[in-house]
């Protein structure tokens, strides 16, 4: 299945709310003026696409009508859809993740709560099937329950899991995996971080040790911060991930959860105000269910038409 076709079968709550809202809105408007704008504007925020982002998605439309001279429905959602794109495009940053290093360090970060550990799951799937060794670490050792969790993950996947006790230093953890996975031929190693926004300073610092410790090994480590969001927070996403891009360099989002909300026009908004990568996207409960992203496929979904790539 592609991601289109999966996108266009999942998104259905998005789809329905915004989507729907959007036909609805040009369906009432045979003439393109201030109010039809004006009904977008309220359509696009009551999908949790956001004032910001919805004001600058409203004058990128402005634009293109004006140039192109779109005269009917169909043709400004054409160009809303592609101007949907290019917001979110032009936010992505680089288009591949920095994962060249043997072994490379990518570093998990988010909230307990938003499929964090699912998501290293998957994310272990999608690189044993580029081919890629996977080792795992799990530096959540605030929670006993994220260790076990990840030891599970670990059986099931047939990689090895690097742990310690209950309440062990996270960075010794770290330190101990990335040596391991270096003496051990792993082409990529996973850390497991803790998650606790209730007091940023114990987190920036536990963060800041981790990656202190890294670059002992390795001074480009860690070579990706994937931020783990859950879709069903909407707005609420892009405050949580401005606390961790403060504490820990994130360098790409990935999104969960995005098949079970109607939240999922929080996606152009998360782009474009964070300026961050949105690496992966989760489309349901299977191992198999984290695809990459790609922002024509999602325009295209959203609105139900064919928009192409960049």
């Amino acid at each position: 299945m592609s991601f289109l076709t999966k996108l266009k079968d999942r998104l259905s709550k998005t789809r329905e709310l915004l989507g729907d809202n959007i036909r609805r809105v040009l369906s009432l408007h045979p003439k393109i003026d201030d109010s039809l704008y004006e009904d977008l504007e309220e359509a696009l925020i009551a999908a949790d696409v956001g004032v910001a982002s919805t004001s600058a998605l409203i004058a990128g439309l402005k634009q293109k009508v004006k140039r192109g001279g779109a005269e009917n429905s169909d043709e400004v959602r054409q160009l809303l859809a592609e101007t949907v794109r290019e917001m979110i495009t032009s936010s992505a940053g680089s288009p591949s993740l920095m994962l060249a290093a043997r072994p490379a360090v990518l570093l998990v970060v988010g909230v307990n709560g938003s499929g964090k550990t699912t998501t290293i799951a998957k994310l272990t799937r999608h690189f044993q099937k580029e081919g890629m060794k996977v080792l795992l670490a799990a530096a959540d050792t605030f929670r006993a329950a994220a260790a076990e969790q990840l030891m599970i993950w670990g059986e099931r996947l047939g990689v090895q899991v690097i742990h310690q006790k209950p309440g062990a230093d996270p960075a010794a953890v770290a330190f101990d995996a990335f040596q391991a996975a270096k003496a051990r031929g792993f082409d990529l190693l996973i850390i497991d971080t803790a998650g606790r926004l209730h007091n940023k300073a114990n987190l920036m610092q536990e963060l800041e040790k981790i990656g202190r410790v890294l670059k002992k090994i390795d001074a480009t480590a860690p070579h990706e911060v994937l931020l783990v969001l859950d879709a069903n927070t909407g707005q609420n996403m892009i405050q949580q991930a401005r606390v961790f891009q403060e504490v820990s360099g994130v360098t790409g989002l990935v999104l969960a959860k995005l098949d079970g909300t109607a939240k999922g026009g929080a996606v152009i908004s998360v782009c474009h105000e964070l300026k961050l990568p949105l690496r992966f996207v989760g489309l349901g409960e299977k191992l198999e269910d984290l695809d990459v992203f790609d922002p024509a496929d999602f325009a295209s979904a959203l609105f139900d038409t064919r928009v192409e790539a960049a």
